[in-house]
């Protein structure tokens, strides 16, 4: 019987708002701690840092080496940052010739031969860009213009 009666005080307390008012002084620092904590452990794959390995950032352009061989690129997917008008200088050694698509608008075709090569793009508008190798069927960069 005790259980129930206490029970049941719990409830008017409560439900009367009695309870709730002594409460009320705890809950700001209460949705502060539980924001930050689902904030540190949200994540996503934009969070990921850019590429920077077969990168470099000098003055006012990025440069980028592709390595084909066979049917493998180097780097494979990568995101690479740019700033929307930057310079983006490719340098791209191939065992054999081949053609990259570069997914922007307007869309870019870079040729290349075997052996090394070097190309300029620039992406005039924000976003992310792929350039991809339609044979093989592989993204070879990502490009997150800001």
């Amino acid at each position: 019987m005790t259980t129930v009666s206490c029970g049941k005080q719990l409830k008017e307390k409560f439900v009367s708002g009695r309870g709730l008012a002594r409460l009320a002084p705890l809950a700001a620092p209460l949705a502060l701690v539980l924001s930050l904590g689902l904030t540190a452990c949200s994540g996503s794959d934009d969070d990921d840092p850019p590429v920077t390995q077969g990168s470099s950032n000098e003055g006012d352009s990025v440069a980028v080496t592709v390595t084909r061989e066979g049917d493998s690129f180097t780097p494979n997917g990568e995101r690479v940052e740019l700033a929307v008008g930057q310079t983006l200088v490719l340098t791209v050694t191939a065992d054999e010739p081949g053609e990259m698509h570069v997914h922007s608008t307007p869309e870019k075709e870079i040729a290349y031969e075997a052996g090394t090569s070097e190309h300029e793009i620039t992406i005039d508008r924000p976003g992310v860009v792929e350039v991809e190798s339609h044979e093989p069927d592989t993204v070879v960069l990502q490009l997150e213009v800001r």
